[in-house]
C-alpha cells in the first residue's frame, strides 16, 4: 500500500523501564520483577504505532551519551529508520511500576538535560534538511529544559511553502503558545481533555463542548484539524466545517502509556494512505483503545485493532 512519506520528531526520548511489585509503600527495599525496556518518547511512539500498523515512517531522534547510544540500537534493531541528532548531555530514562496489590500502575518521568540555545537552532537546521517534500510532520511528546515553547511555531515556518502537514501533540508551555497565537501553521492539534481544559479555562463536561472548543481554535486559525481525546469516552475531532466523535470501545486497563502516541501514529497514516479524515479518527481510536490492553510500556498489536476496528463508530456532533 502507497503513502505519503511521514518524519516523526523526538526531542526529549528516553529508554523506558517497566516492572511491577508487590505492593508499593514507602520506607523499605521493594523487590521488583526483571525489568522490560522499550524505546520511548512521544515521537518514537508513534513511529512504533506506525511500524506496527505496517506503515513506515523516518524517526527524527535526539540522541546523547551512552544512553543516547543504547537508545540507537534499540531502534535500529526493531526495524526503525533513524535520523539521528547529537543532543546535548545524556538521554534520559524514564519508569514505571505497577503495584501487584491493588495494579495501579506509577510512571515516573524524568526532565532530560538542559539545552543551550545552540542546540535548539542545530535541530531546526538538521530538520529542516530531514524532512521530504509533501510530508507529515508529527512532533510529539515533550521538549528538553532549555528549548523555547516557540520550537513548534519556528518549525511550522521553516517548513511552510513545501507542502508539508505538521501534526503537533505536545503539553505545557508550548501547547499554550501555539493555542495563543494564529500563527502556528498546523494542520493538526491533538491534546488530552485534561489539556483542552486548562486551555478553555473551565471543564468541558460534554463532547459538545469538546467539538465548540475545538472548532474555535480552526476558525482562530490555530490549526485545520483540531483533536480532543476525552480518556475513556472517546475522540473529539473538528475542522472549520465538521465536527466528529469517535467512541473509545470498552477493554481491559493494563498500561495506558503510549496510547495517545498510538491515537497519532495511526491517525497519521490513515491520512498518509489517503483516506478520510473520518477514517483516520476511526484508526486513531480504535489504536489508542488496543494500547491500553497491553502491559508495561508496550503498544498495541495489529489483531487487536483490527478487531476493534469493526465495532468503532464515527458520529457528528
Amino acid at each position: 500500500m502507497t503513502q505519503t512519506p511521514i518524519l516523526t520528531v523526538t526531542l526529549n526520548p528516553a529508554i523506558d523501564i517497566s516492572t511491577s511489585t508487590a505492593h508499593v509503600v514507602g520506607g523499605p527495599k521493594l523487590r521488583c520483577t526483571a525489568p522490560e525496556t522499550d524505546p520511548g518518547g512521544g515521537g518514537i511512539n508513534v513511529s512504533r504505532a506506525i511500524q506496527i500498523l505496517g506503515g513506515q515512517s523516518t524517526a527524527f531522534v535526539a540522541l546523547g551519551g551512552a544512553t543516547g547510544e543504547r537508545l540507537a540500537g534499540m531502534l535500529i534493531r526493531s526495524g526503525l529508520t533513524l535520523a539521528g541528532f547529537d543532543a546535548p548531555g545524556e538521554t534520559r530514562e524514564s519508569f514505571s511500576v505497577i503495584d501487584g496489590t491493588t495494579h495501579q500502575q506509577y510512571r515516573f518521568v524524568l526532565p532530560g538535560t538542559r539545552w543551550p540555545k545552540a542546540a535548539t537552532g542545530a535541530a531546526l537546521e538538521a530538520l529542516s534538511r530531514a524532512v521530504p517534500p509533501e510530508a507529515f510532520v508529527v512532533l510529539s511528546g515533550s521538549q528538553p529544559p532549555g528549548v523555547d515553547p516557540d520550537f513548534p511555531v519556528r518549525l511550522s515556518r521553516r517548513l511552510a511553502g513545501r507542502g508539508v502537514r505538521l501534526i503537533l501533540d505536545t503539553s505545557g508551555a508550548p501547547l499554550i503558545r501555539v493555542a495563543e497565537g494564529r500563527d502556528a501553521g498546523l494542520f493538526a492539534l491533538r491534546m488530552n481533555h485534561d489539556e483542552a481544559a486548562d486551555l478553555a479555562g473551565h471543564r468541558l463536561e460534554t463532547r459538545t463542548e469538546s467539538a465548540d472548543f475545538a472548532q474555535r481554535l480552526v476558525r482562530d486559525g490555530v490549526a485545520e484539524v483540531v483533536i480532543v481525546a476525552r480518556g475513556a469516552e472517546g475522540n473529539v475531532l473538528a475542522t472549520r466545517d465538521e465536527r466528529l466523535f469517535a467512541s473509545a470501545y470498552e477493554v481491559p486497563v493494563k498500561s495506558r502509556v503510549g496510547a495517545g502516541d498510538c491515537f497519532v501514529g495511526a491517525f497519521t497514516l490513515s491520512l498518509a494512505r489517503g483516506e478520510t479524515i473520518a477514517e483516520a479518527l476511526k484508526w486513531g481510536t480504535a489504536t489508542a483503545s488496543a494500547a491500553v490492553m497491553t502491559p508495561g510500556t508496550k503498544l498495541c498489536t495489529v489483531k487487536d485493532v483490527r478487531r476493534l476496528m469493526l465495532g468503532e463508530t464515527v458520529s457528528r456532533v
